[in-house]
């Protein structure tokens, strides 16, 4: 029987409609097939976020999202999304900041972060708005796409980056909190949530990945390509994965390049797909 899979995107501010218009792009090539369909939709309340197999949170501005996220009583439903259920979630820019399990620059009470990835997010990292740049990335993980209906053709991906954050640091995977990095000058932490399962568990626990790098910004300026192979273990940290859980610091939303959606919706698909075989096991 064919199964629907909800994606949402957050739609409180920022970018959330470029997010849904290339998502519709992607299923040109990951389908809809006879196993499943795909349907996309704006989250803007609890009862919408209760809807969805999965949920992007786009670039913007995370104070303001965080903000207008608690007064809609969303905050505490997204927490449970991302880390009780752990169904596959990728933010973008602001999105990673407000996953991330630690953020500097930002003042005690200044900023809430929803948590699921266990780093620690330098903010605005790039500078102020006037100095956001484009780089043409390698993104070795995008190696395995057959794009073809794309019309990419294996090209560099351009990534747009304003005012965005890096990964500062990636921290030890723990059960809780990071109270290490409570004690650390203008540094806010997530609080902590239990998963909900075994297979929640085993998806939270695991560690980092680092999906892609900045290797130095005049390597990735325009007509230059910057490799992004993450075994070279140099430059800024800009894209990461803990389980289902994902986050880049650039706007791929805003490119028109349907590549990386193509690879999140592949991979949410084994998510949901994993998690069904689980569950018909018990």
């Amino acid at each position: 029987m064919t199964k629907s899979i909800t994606i949402g995107v957050l739609a409180l501010q920022g970018a959330f409609q470029e997010h849904i218009q290339l998502l519709r792009r992607a299923t040109v090539v990951v389908g809809p097939d006879n196993d499943s369909t795909w349907e996309f939709k704006e989250v803007r309340a609890a009862g919408e976020l209760s809807q969805c197999d999965a949920l992007i949170i786009p670039g913007g501005e995370s104070t303001t999202m965080s903000l207008v996220a608690a007064r809609s009583n969303l905050l505490e439903p997204l927490r449970e999304f991302v880390k009780i259920h752990r169904k596959p979630t990728w933010g973008t820019c602001a999105g990673l900041i407000l996953l991330a399990e630690s953020a500097n620059r930002t003042k005690k009470g200044g900023q809430d972060l929803i948590g699921g990835l266990d780093i620690r997010v330098n903010r605005n990292h790039f500078g102020r708005q006037v100095e956001s740049f484009e780089a043409n990335l390698d993104l070795p993980f995008l190696e395995v796409l057959d794009d073809g209906k794309l019309g990419t053709d294996n090209a560099p991906f351009k990534a747009i980056f304003i005012r965005a954050p890096v990964v500062e640091k990636i921290l030890p995977t723990v059960t809780g909190e990071q109270v290490g990095e409570a004690a650390v000058d203008e540094t806010v932490i997530a609080p902590s949530r239990a998963p909900v399962d075994d297979t929640a568990k085993r998806t939270i626990g695991q560690d980092i990945e680092v999906m892609a790098r900045l290797p130095g910004r005049s390597a990735a300026l325009p007509n230059k390509i910057a490799s992004s192979h993450t075994e070279e273990n140099v430059g800024d940290i800009i894209a990461v994965r803990q389980g289902n859980c994902f986050g880049t610091s650039f706007h791929p939303e805003l490119t028109g390049d349907a590549r990386i959606h193509v690879w999140w919706l592949e991979q949410v698909k084994k998510a949901i797909e994993g998690r069904r075989g689980m569950d018909t096991a018990c």
